[in-house]
This record gives C-alpha cells, sequence and structure tokens, in this order.
C-alpha cells in the first residue's frame, strides 16, 4: 500500500506531498523527485497512510526514486557552488555600485539554474550584474526580490521571546498583523515591544487573534452603562485570561464578575436591596453641571413683589418716583420735530428774528448766552414717522 511523504527541499521551505509508489520509504530519508522546474532531491519529514483509490482525488505526483551516495556528493558540490556564487556576486555588486543587499544563492540539484535572493528598497537595474553571473557560471540566472519578512526567514534570528523566530521555525506562509489586532489583544503600542527582528508587527499577534474575537463578541462594550440586577453599572474593562468583566456600580464601587455571571444580571430589573442602597443624587443645572441652589425661589418671589410694588406705586418699592407717560410721548415728539437752529445763529450774531416778538426774543437770548460755554451735539436725523 502507497505512503504519502511529505518532503522539503529546504529548512524554512514549505511542505510538498507526494506518493512512495513501489518504494519502501522512512521518515529521515532522502528522495529525488520531479518538480516543474526539473529534479530536486529532498528530505521526507512526514508520512501518512494514504487513501483507497476511490477516495484518492488529490492526485498527488510519485517520487522519482530514492536519494543515493552520488546524489549527496553532488549535493555538497551544489553548497560549495553556491557559497562561491555568494562571494562573486557581491564582489560585483561592489563594483556596479548597485543599492541591493544580497540574502542567499539556491543552485538547483541538475545545476540547471542558480538563483539569487536579494532585498532592495526599490527598483534596479541589474543587467550587467546578470551578464557576469552567466559568463561566470555559464547556467541560468535568476535575481529575485524579497521582503524583509522572507530575508528574516531564510537568515534566522532569536525573537524577543528568546526563541527562534517562528517564521524560521515552523511558519511557510505570512498571514497579514495589522495594529488592530494589537489593540484587541491590549497591548501596549510601542514599536520596539509589538515589533519583530525584521522591523514588522510580531507574526505571533495573528496566532491569538481568533481567541481574542472570540472573547470580544461575549463581552459587553467597554464604556457603556447597563441596566442590570445589581442597579446602573459601567464597563470599566475586560480581563481575556481571567474571561472576567470590571464593572463599576452606582456607589463608586468596582466589582469584578465572570462572563456567566454577566448574562445572567444583564438586562433585569434591579432588586431591592441594590434600589434600597442607591443614594439618590442631587440635580444638575444644564450650564455647569452644579446642583440648583435653593436661594432662586426666593429670588423669584422678591422679583415678584418688587413688581407688584412699582404697579401699585407705594413707598415699599425702591424709592424711585414711578415715571409718567408723559416723558416718553415728550421725547418721540422732540425726535419728530425738527432742528430749528438757523435763527438761534442770528441772535448770535447780533440780528434778531423777525418773526418772533422782542420778549420772547430776549428770554431766549438769556438762555442761549447760558450755554454758550458748551458746543451743541449734532444729531442724526431721522425720518419721521407717518
Amino acid at each position: 500500500m502507497s505512503q504519502i511523504l511529505g518532503v522539503k527541499f529546504n529548512d524554512y521551505g514549505q511542505v510538498y506531498y507526494f506518493t512512495s509508489g513501489p518504494f519502501v520509504v522512512r521518515e529521515g530519508q532522502h528522495v529525488i523527485v520531479k518538480t516543474d522546474q526539473g529534479m530536486g532531491l529532498g528530505k521526507v519529514i512526514l508520512i501518512r497512510q494514504a487513501p483507497k483509490e476511490e477516495d484518492d482525488n488529490e492526485g498527488h505526483k510519485p517520487i522519482y526514486r530514492l536519494a543515493n551516495e552520488k546524489d549527496m556528493e553532488s549535493t555538497a558540490e551544489n553548497e560549495a557552488l553556491a557559497k562561491d556564487a555568494f562571494k562573486f556576486s557581491r564582489k560585483c555588486i561592489v563594483t556596479h555600485k548597485l543599492g541591493m543587499k544580497l540574502v542567499d544563492v539556491e543552485v538547483f540539484f541538475d545545476r540547471s539554474k542558480m538563483v539569487f535572493y536579494f532585498t532592495a528598497p526599490g527598483r534596479i537595474d541589474f543587467r550587467e550584474l546578470i551578464k557576469d553571473l552567466v559568463r561566470e557560471y555559464r547556467t541560468r540566472i535568476e535575481l529575485r526580490q524579497i521582503g524583509v519578512r522572507h530575508e528574516t526567514q531564510m537568515l534566522g534570528a532569536i525573537g524577543n521571546c528568546g526563541q527562534i523566530c517562528c517564521c524560521r521555525r515552523f511558519m511557510r506562509k505570512f498571514v497579514p498583523v495589522t495594529i488592530k489586532m494589537a489593540k484587541e489583544q491590549n497591548l501596549f503600542l510601542n514599536p520596539t515591544k509589538i515589533s519583530g527582528i525584521c522591523g514588522r508587527l510580531l507574526c505571533c499577534l495573528s496566532f491569538e487573534q481568533e481567541g481574542y474575537e472570540e472573547f470580544h463578541r461575549m463581552c459587553p462594550r467597554v464604556g457603556k452603562k447597563y441596566t442590570t440586577s445589581l442597579g446602573q453599572v459601567k464597563v470599566l474593562r475586560s480581563n481575556f485570561f481571567k474571561k472576567t468583566l470590571s464593572l463599576l456600580t452606582e456607589k463608586f464601587e468596582e466589582r469584578e464578575v465572570s462572563i456567566d455571571e454577566w448574562n445572567e444580571i444583564v438586562n433585569k430589573p434591579p432588586s431591592e436591596e441594590a434600589l434600597a442602597e442607591a443614594k439618590p443624587r442631587p440635580p444638575r443645572s444644564k450650564r455647569g453641571g452644579r446642583p440648583s441652589k435653593p436661594d432662586d425661589s426666593r429670588r423669584d418671589t422678591k422679583r415678584g413683589k418688587e413688581k407688584s410694588e412699582e404697579k401699585a406705586g407705594g413707598p415699599q418699592g425702591r424709592g424711585k418716583p414711578k415715571r409718567s407717560d408723559k416723558s416718553g410721548s415728550d421725547k418721540r415728539d422732540s425726535q419728530r420735530r425738527p432742528r430749528q437752529e438757523r435763527p438761534e445763529r442770528k441772535e448770535r450774531d447780533g440780528t434778531p428774528d423777525r418773526s418772533t416778538p422782542e420778549g420772547k426774543s430776549e428770554s431766549r437770548s438769556g438762555d442761549e448766552k447760558s450755554k454758550r460755554g458748551r458746543r451743541p451735539r449734532r444729531r442724526r436725523r431721522r425720518p419721521s414717522k407717518k
């Protein structure tokens, strides 16, 4: 019965599945397989029993054969060739003054192709570099640009936790990580704490994200007030590890309850004990939020008394006599009357007005002599009201 083999071509590469075919393979052995890019030598890291032929719809390819000593020797020669190619390509990069960093060199098993992995901030014109490499090694050359995460995966490093980076150990595909994940997990948004060796957000943030999302679905909204059997409470924070909630009661006391207890007390009318313990708060004013003063009613009563006394005209008012309506009508008549300043100017010059009698002109001239010291104010004429 054939087996399903999990084969890796390098330490940080993905796992590809093949069938054992007529060969008996053990875990840890090397096998030769056919790939889209030619023959390749890989290591068996996983073995499982193949399903029945009726249910086998995956279509795994069989291995070509088991690896022998000659194959292992050629593999060692390819590794030595990759080291030499790495040194030679770095010299060529320096001579051509290219802004790129060489990371690794891979040589295929049959030496049909060589792949040079590099990182760069932008696009680079490496046509002259390819010519030098083809002239030196006489095979197909491929320059592949990668990101900083793949660079860390190839080189390997020690993470903040003290272990080898996850991308080097077991991760084969990178999952997008966002700053929203760090916020939902209540982490400090410090770049040095939530970033890895590569300078990007930690990949391990995505490992627990599903658990945090499920926990937040069960929890109420933080900062919102709810009516419960304990009275009106406010949700302060939630604890993912304890699966608890911190509540602020009406007596300004902090209380911690579990998720199950929260589901029992939420959306229930407050008990009699909670109503008895709750203290009535004084009403707040709209402007400043301070409680209203009791002297406002007294002021209103005083104002009402003063208004009634003013209407009655008694001596209990403020001491000011009530003005008659005649003064208001006189002001309106004075505003409506046109100004008569021309005859006064003539009297000042010494020519009396002929239209007025002598007695009236003398009295008028006596009043004007007392007003000569000050200058009359000029008023704007207002249109007469019809």
